[in-house]
């Protein structure tokens, strides 16, 4: 199924990118767990007289060019998997009805959170109060306080 080129842009792109930090959040963590794996091996450059990769910071090792290729493949098939027609479908849906939806002001919202914030704050007061009151009864009824 052909898309025109705008067609849900905003919502694949935010589900793109959503993904993309999660996969290179675990790249990262992966690439130290391989630097642990491999002990000494981590610190020895497999190019010679490059210690360090520039931009990166990273030592060009068997753990860095393994987290490469798993960050890549996956971008890779984040992409393909967004751009599947089901997936492109839901997507593209979804930002049509979000075009829909009446969005508050902002002293609507400003308005809602002081309600919320005030809730929660009696909530709270309530609940601690609640709290001591029963345990102040505990305490009497069964120590004898």
């Amino acid at each position: 199924m052909t898309y025109r080129k705008d067609q849900g842009r905003m919502t694949r792109m935010a589900a793109f990118w959503s993904l993309a930090i999660l996969l290179i959040y675990g790249c990262m963590s992966l690439h130290t767990q391989l630097g642990v794996s491999f002990g000494e091996t981590a610190t020895n450059s497999l190019v010679p007289g490059l210690k360090k990769i520039p931009l990166l910071g990273v030592i060009p090792n068997i753990s860095f060019f393994v987290t490469a290729a798993v960050a890549l493949g996956g971008l890779w098939l984040i992409n393909r998997w967004l751009n599947r027609a089901k997936n492109a479908d839901l997507l593209i849906d979804t930002e049509q009805e979000l075009r829909k939806v009446t969005w508050p002001t902002m002293e609507e919202t400003i308005n809602g959170s002081i309600l919320v914030m005030s809730c929660v704050l009696f909530l709270m007061a309530f609940l601690a109060g609640t709290d001591y009151v029963l345990a102040v009864v505990v305490r009497r009824v069964l120590l004898g306080h």
